[in-house]
């Protein structure tokens, strides 16, 4: 025996189409973005200008994420920006920078650097120009490693 073949009243498409619209909406609504790592602020970082001694950079911006030594003491606070569609899926990076605050013999702060992805290079947003080779491009290229491969 076979079994007649049935259409879709128009309130049974309706109400297939409400369905698949609100499960689109809760799929779309579990998007999330989140911020890790160190969140920079703009008045922090004004306190902070050239010269300042390192004790100060540590009380107004807190431990950094990693140091170096590099002809002085640099300090590099990390922060990293995530998106996820859909709660299931693998975050991806969206944006990352690096602020490196760079330390003389006499541990004042020399200079400022605020590193992020430019046309997919490793820019300076402060000094507005991109690294020259060395150890310091070495290690931005491998803390940017994850995103400039995702590119």
């Amino acid at each position: 025996m076979t079994t007649p073949y049935r259409t879709r009243s128009p309130i049974g498409r309706a109400a297939a189409a409400a369905i698949a619209a609100a499960l689109a909406g809760t799929l779309s609504a579990c998007a999330e973005t989140q911020q890790k790592g160190y969140v920079l602020s703009e008045s922090a970082l004004a306190q902070v200008p050239v010269g300042s001694s390192q004790d100060q950079v540590l009380v107004v911006l807190g431990t950094p994420s990693t140091t170096a030594t590099l002809k002085g003491e640099v300090y590099y606070y990390i922060s990293q920006t995530t998106n996820r569609p859909v709660a299931f899926m693998n975050a991806k990076i969206t944006d990352q920078r690096v602020l490196a605050v760079y330390f003389n013999k006499d541990r004042r702060v020399e200079r400022i650097a605020n590193y992020g992805l430019k046309d997919g290079q490793i820019f300076d947003f402060i000094g507005e120009v991109t690294p020259t080779a060395g150890q310091e491009t070495n290690f931005l290229e491998q803390a940017f490693k994850g995103i400039l491969s995702s590119e």
